[in-house]
């Protein structure tokens, strides 16, 4: 199986090759092909690059999970195959937005996913929500899969057929588990834009995450091929930042509260995401054992994740998550689905602390603030903080007046947006 795989790996490459030698013939007479077997030296640092990525990973869960059943379902095909990610983009001839057949097994994501005629006219990605965004250049190729597969609406949906929105702490055999699915960095970068999270009624939520100029977009950020972070990027504005790690402990004077309100504001944005994301936990648990009468545990490497905790040592035990004694958990509330979808929303994203943090920060608080309210003994977040104060609230009234309407009016600008003042200053 293994060769069999990096045969075709090959062989999608090599036929590559060949069209681009036919199509390039002045670049194919600068650059002579390497020996027979290897890919000619204009794609092969490309190739090498791509061949240790994730997206190249055979082996990988995501790749042989269907190798049973000898196809890849058209519900999954788009997004763990290349014949149906070109299904979908309608590369192959079909109608775009939909796969149409199961996608044979034995493939990975390799070049002609991402190169050709469709990707190269694909500016606009709908995400779970309905919510569509565009004008997204080559960075629609990557959301077409990393936006997710559920939003707010689908944990609405649940709770509305269930018939529970107006008793959200009672026991409902018909609620389970909604998983978001994983790596949804694009519903993390555009927060309250495409409402990947589970938005509480009546909260304002953190829009799009705008970063400078230049490092704003997926492919600004991620190596296209190796997927890896451009680190180096990084450290051009924030200084002494040279490794992963380093990234992972910024902070920006625009994010000086205590978020998740254990004293310590020196700690990297990821850091308040982590503390809130273990408190939610803690609430969670506290809410099924004292509100539910049904203990519950997280198992982050095995699905569905949300387990009965059948000795209620708050431990998810081996025999508690598998085989024949393992019992997924079936007591869900509706305040307990919306807290156990954003706990999941926020741990599948393991770049939420870059893609867009007060996002996360808000669904965390509000999730935790919900369970809360039906706890005799409520978890503290009293010294935690849900918003930036003044210039930095992003979800404030000031910035977020004219949501409804879709744009600041010119004569609002000056003062309500990030660049109304210095377009003022340049243009009078």
């Amino acid at each position: 199986m293994r060769l069999h795989r990096y045969f075709a790996v090959f062989g999608v490459l090599l036929i590559l090759a060949g069209l681009m030698l036919v199509a390039l013939p002045a670049l194919a007479q600068d650059e002579a092909p390497n020996p027979v077997g290897e890919p000619p030296t204009f794609l092969g640092d490309f190739y090498n690059a791509w061949v240790g990525s994730a997206h190249a990973r055979f082996e990988d869960e995501a790749f042989v999970h269907w190798d049973a059943d000898g196809e890849i379902p058209t519900s999954c095909a788009r997004c763990h195959s290349t014949p149906g990610y070109r299904d979908f983009l309608g590369a192959d001839g079909s109608a775009a937005g939909a796969v149409d057949v199961a996608a044979p097994i034995g493939t990975v994501i390799n070049c002609d996913a991402c190169h050709n005629s469709a990707t190269l006219a694909l500016t606009s990605v709908t995400f779970p929500s309905g919510a569509e965004i565009t004008d997204l250049g080559d960075s629609s190729r990557c959301m077409v899969c990393h936006q997710g597969r559920a939003s707010v609406n689908s944990v609405n949906t649940a709770l509305e057929e269930a018939g529970v929105m107006d008793d959200l702490d009672t026991v409902n055999a018909d609620l389970s588990f909604i998983n978001i699915h994983y790596y949804a960095a694009a519903a993390s970068l555009y927060g309250a834009d495409v409402h990947g999270g589970y938005e509480y009624a009546g909260q304002t939520y953190q829009p799009r995450f705008r970063h400078v100029e230049g490092v704003d977009t997926c492919i600004d950020c991620h190596n296209p091929h190796t997927l890896e972070v451009q680190v180096d990027s990084c450290g051009s504005c924030h200084t002494g930042v040279s490794t992963l790690e380093d990234v992972q402990n910024i902070r920006m004077n625009g994010s000086l509260i205590d978020y998740d309100g254990d004293g310590d504001i020196e700690e990297g944005i990821k850091g308040e995401i982590e503390t809130l994301q273990e408190t939610l936990y803690q609430a969670i648990q506290a809410y099924a054992s004292e509100v539910v009468g049904t203990p519950i545990v997280y198992e982050e490497h095995t699905h569905p994740y949300f387990f009965v905790d059948t000795n209620g040592n708050g431990t998810p035990d081996e025999d508690e998550y598998t085989g024949d004694t393992a019992v997924r958990y079936n007591a869900f509330t509706g305040h307990l689905l919306q807290a156990a979808y954003n706990y999941q929303v926020s741990l599948k994203d393991p770049g939420s602390f870059a893609h867009n943090a007060k996002y996360h920060i808000e669904l965390l608080y509000d999730s935790i603030s919900a369970l809360n309210g039906a706890l005799a003994q409520p978890v503290d977040i009293s010294q935690a903080h849900r918003n930036d104060p003044g210039h930095f609230d992003a979800t404030g009234e000031p910035f977020r007046h004219w949501d409804a309407e879709g744009e600041v009016p010119a004569t609002c600008t000056k003062c309500h947006t990030a660049g109304g003042l210095p377009f003022l200053l340049e243009h009078g």
